[in-house]
């Protein structure tokens, strides 16, 4: 049996709105998790909500990472857009550049980078786009962390590219047994009972691996823990999930601290 670790990182998708347009409870959010990814105005965000956001998270002394996607308001950057891996490389150091100006306008600093929605799923497992997140994100600051899906391209890409990876799993998306991500249309692929949530999650990190659909234990490195900030309780589950990892002997610390 893996010996447990004592510290890991949970993150969760803030600053998801856009305008007078709200989703989540982002402050109370920031009292749970240790990390922020925040959407930089392609897949949702905007200048107010993430200065906002990057203030707060400053203020709570949590982590902030850029959270890049397609140019998709209208669809939440959930849906494949047909972008070459150089427009993707661009779009994402676009986004990286404005996160950080931001952050710094808020007093805070950008430490990673991770792909949303639809860009992530691809980047799962097509080692060009992969590799395009990868590039773009050294090629604005070498220093920033990847915070990829465990055992997926994301990984990889991120070796190839000589970035600091943090490997992450899903405390409420099922896997399927080639390690991806179960696509959200399908029925059991977003988990949102806390206690299935929970018990999934003590079983994934005694076991130091994704457990699948069907019971499959694929060995990985976990850094961090992921829980939606769109889904419904998302708060109740964060201080659930929370709850959860201080019982089990987890010390509550973002990735980027060491």
């Amino acid at each position: 049996m893996p010996t447990t670790p004592q510290q890991i990182d949970l993150n969760a998708d803030l600053g998801e709105g856009f305008g007078p347009w709200r989703m989540g409870d982002d402050a109370a959010m920031l009292n749970v998790v240790t990390s922020a990814n925040v959407a930089c105005g392609f897949h949702a965000g905007d200048p107010d909500i993430m200065a906002r956001t990057f203030v707060l998270a400053r203020e709570k002394g949590v982590a902030i990472g850029a959270h890049v996607g397609f140019p998709d308001l209208a669809g939440f950057g959930r849906r494949p857009m047909a972008m070459t891996p150089k427009e993707i490389e661009h779009a994402v150091a676009y986004q990286i550049g404005a996160a950080q100006a931001l952050a710094a306008y808020a007093g805070h600093r950008i430490a990673y980078v991770k792909a949303h929605g639809a860009l992530a799923n691809i980047a799962e497992k097509d080692a060009s786009v992969a590799d395009a997140l990868a590039r773009a994100t050294r090629a604005v600051d070498p220093s920033l962390v990847l915070l990829a899906i465990a055992l997926s391209e994301q990984t990889r890409a991120g070796e190839r590219a000589g970035l600091q990876i943090a490997h992450e799993i899903f405390a409420d998306r099922a896997y399927l047994d080639d390690a991806r991500l179960q696509p959200r249309a399908e029925p059991g692929a977003v988990i949102s009972d806390c206690d299935a949530a929970i018990a999934r999650l003590r079983e994934m990190l005694s076991a130091g691996a994704l457990v699948t659909v069907t019971g499959k234990r694929l060995p990985t490195k976990i850094d961090s823990v992921c829980v939606h900030g769109d889904t419904p309780h998302a708060v109740e589950m964060a201080r659930r999930l929370r709850a959860a990892l201080t019982q089990k002997g987890f010390r509550l610390r973002s990735f980027v601290e060491g």
